[in-house]
């Protein structure tokens, strides 16, 4: 079955994140999987297990507890979100299988770029030389996942020292917009859909 795509453009974080719940909870067997790509405002969000100290000072970005694992990370324009509405047990993996299938997406569109991108054992997400270029974050309900994954394209970079990102004190964040790549986030998106899909739904 072929997952519908849709390009939200830039949108508020909690408006996405309610309809990601609702389409969850309504979908059966036979709806079909959704990848939706996103920019939202400044916003931090904490996962379940997330400890609020690791926002060091939020200043005027909010501040949002919400469902999916994960620590502490930041979305705001320029960077891309990528939400995974997926039916895992009609694509036959498991989270873990799914959360290599996201940061593989990443890892081929960085390669695309002449890029190397690498996992880091224990820390979720991809890494350009030791920097967070992509950070994963999921919630499974009744087989299915959503959240998903968000690189940076070219966000602000300050605002990931008003935080320990994922919960690591001075953990830093690469931009692809640092390492060389000037597309528009467009056309960033074209790129990666096509590396997350091949990903997903080929392997």
């Amino acid at each position: 079955m072929t997952p519908a795509i849709r390009a939200l453009g830039r949108a508020e974080y909690e408006p996405v994140w309610r309809a990601m719940q609702a389409f969850t909870k309504a979908r059966d067997e036979a709806t079909a999987d959704e990848l939706w790509f996103v920019e939202h405002p400044p916003v931090f969000t904490l996962g379940l297990a997330a400890k609020p100290e690791h926002v060091l000072d939020a200043g005027p970005v909010p501040v949002v507890r919400i469902d999916r694992g994960g620590q502490v990370t930041y979305h705001g324009p320029g960077q891309l979100v990528a939400y995974v509405l997926l039916d895992l047990k009609r694509a036959g993996y498991g989270v873990k299988e799914l959360v290599r299938r996201l940061e593989q997406s990443v890892i081929d569109l960085l390669a695309g770029y002449g890029l190397e991108g690498t996992r880091q054992a224990g820390m979720p997400g991809v890494y350009v030389a030791g920097a967070k270029i992509a950070a994963v974050g999921l919630r499974v309900s009744r087989g299915c996942s959503f959240h998903g994954i968000a690189l940076n394209v070219d966000p602000d970079p300050a605002a990931y020292s008003r935080i320990n990102p994922c919960g690591y004190p001075g953990l830093a964040a690469a931009r692809l917009a640092d390492l060389g790549v000037r597309d528009t986030i467009d056309t960033v998106q074209q790129r990666w859909q096509a590396t997350l899909l091949a990903a997903l739904f080929d392997r």
